[in-house]
C-alpha cells in the first residue's frame, strides 16, 4: 500500500519526536511548512506552553511573498529574537517531519543569526 506524502511526513515526525523534547531551559523549536506560509514556535513540552512564536501570517511579515527562503529566514530571526527576550539562549530543533532543506533549514539559520544555539 502506497503512503501519501502527508502520512510519510507524519511518520518521520513521530520518529523525530521520540528523541526531541523541549524543556524550560531548552525548548523545542518546532517548524511547520505549508505551501503558502511557514510557522515556528519554541515550545516547553514539560509545562505545555509556547515560549515564543512567529510566522509569515503576521502582519509585518505578510508583505511580499511568504513562501520563500528569505521569508523563512525572517521568521527564524523573529522567533529567535522573541525567545531571547523570554530568556532562552538554546533550543532543540524539531523539523516536524520535513526534510532539513530549503525553507526548514532557513528557519534554523535565521534563529542562529539571532543568537540562539541549536
Amino acid at each position: 500500500m502506497a503512503l501519501t506524502k502527508q502520512e510519510q511526513r507524519r511518520r518521520r515526525h513521530r520518529r523525530v519526536r521520540k528523541k526531541v523534547m523541549g524543556t524550560a531551559d531548552r525548548p523545542r523549536l518546532a517548524v511547520f511548512r505549508s505551501n503558502k506560509h511557514i510557522y515556528a514556535q519554541a515550545i516547553d513540552d514539560i509545562n505545555g506552553r509556547t515560549v515564543a512564536a512567529a510566522s509569515t501570517v503576521e502582519g509585518d511579515l505578510r508583505g511580499g511573498s511568504t513562501a520563500t527562503v528569505a521569508a523563512a529566514v525572517q521568521v527564524g530571526r523573529l522567533v529567535g529574537e522573541r525567545a531571547r527576550a523570554a530568556g532562552i539562549s538554546a533550543v532543540v530543533f524539531d523539523r516536524g517531519g520535513f526534510h532539513y532543506h530549503g525553507r526548514v533549514a532557513a528557519v534554523a539559520e535565521g534563529a542562529r543569526e539571532s543568537g540562539l544555539r541549536l
